[in-house]
């Protein structure tokens, strides 16, 4: 990618390196708080429970969130100044220096990865692989972002990585179910496919799909129809794995799915509708209507988990309907 810059365009200042750091996202880490409850459930009466994991987990996610923030926004200056919204961006208005960018990506790296080691070494691997993870969508010649398909499974691994801090925060001596895992992961990925889907059906209606290309060059691999496919999939792959680890630890917890279901087909519809939240997740606080709905999950869950329904207990096992 070529990296020279117009010399029309006015210096970066402080604010705008601030800027590239995308504070305002901080809220897409709400998706820790469910590693620290299911931590908190599964593994609280075997560990002891301390203040300082959760500052340093909750800083050091933030903080290295905000370097792939900043890679990302330096890295894609040239294709999101072809995009309706994004080329508004400080990377694509202002003249900085690369140099200045990797020394900010370095620092903030480096001071995420200070705060996770200060709470436990498996704290801080969680963080260099959020770190890495950057890297890898990012950074050519490697650049899964680049990739149909590729770009949501890839990019996705945030997910888990944030479930990880959020258990970790708990006990640093385990990792969670690698089926609580496969949940978190490829319901990210159902959240990044619908993001793509809306970008695509908006895009490409009002300028075209060329232009769609040379915002990420992914889309060209990508249609409307593959699109919503693949969001299927992504939803029943979260859904199997959310089963499995229901049926293990607590059949009461079944009774969370169909509202599960509920949910992810009501992101699907919002992802339709023109100038969706789908595209800005962190703007998804301001649909009610969403937001009630994960409201009732929540209370549910919370019910499911102090009341006992043995009544549920035949789903765990081999029953067959007699006909006579």
């Amino acid at each position: 990618m070529n990296t020279e810059v117009s010399p029309a365009r006015s210096r970066a200042t402080l604010a705008d390196h601030v800027a590239i750091m995308r504070l305002d996202h901080s809220t897409k880490h709400v998706f820790i708080l469910p590693g620290i409850v299911l931590a908190l459930l599964l593994r609280g009466g075997a560990v002891h429970v301390a203040p300082w994991p959760f500052v340093a987990g909750a800083g050091a996610a933030v903080l290295i969130a905000s370097a792939n923030y900043v890679i990302n926004e330096w890295l894609d200056r040239e294709s999101d100044a072809h995009h309706p919204t994004k080329r508004v961006r400080a990377a694509v208005r202002r003249q900085m220096r690369g140099g200045h960018v990797w020394l900010q990506w370095t620092l903030l790296v480096a001071a995420g990865l200070g705060l996770a080691a200060s709470a436990s070494g498996v704290m801080a691997a969680i963080a260099a692989a959020f770190a890495a993870q950057g890297l890898v969508y990012n950074v050519p010649p490697l650049r899964s972002k680049d990739h149909a398909y590729l770009d949501v499974i890839s990019e996705s691994v945030n997910n888990p990585l944030r479930l990880l801090l959020g258990w970790a925060m708990v006990d640093p001596t385990t990792l969670p179910p690698s089926s609580l895992i496969i949940t978190y992961w490829f319901g990210g990925a159902f959240l990044m496919g619908a993001k793509r889907l809306s970008e695509y059906r908006e895009i490409v209606a009002a300028h075209g799909k060329a232009l769609l290309t040379l915002y990420r060059a992914s889309f060209a691999n990508y249609n409307e129809i593959n699109l919503t496919a693949s969001c299927f999939v992504y939803a029943m792959f979260c859904g199997m794995a959310m089963a499995i680890f229901f049926l293990k630890y607590r059949i009461e917890y079944i009774l969370v799915l169909p509202f599960m279901a509920v949910l992810f087909g009501q992101y699907m519809a919002l992802s339709m509708h023109p100038a969706s939240a789908a595209q800005k997740p962190e703007t998804l606080f301001a649909e009610r209507g969403l937001m009630g709905l994960v409201a009732l999950i929540v209370i549910i869950f919370a019910l499911c988990t102090v009341i006992n329904i043995p009544a549920l207990a035949p789903l765990t096992a081999q029953r067959f309907i007699a006909l006579k």
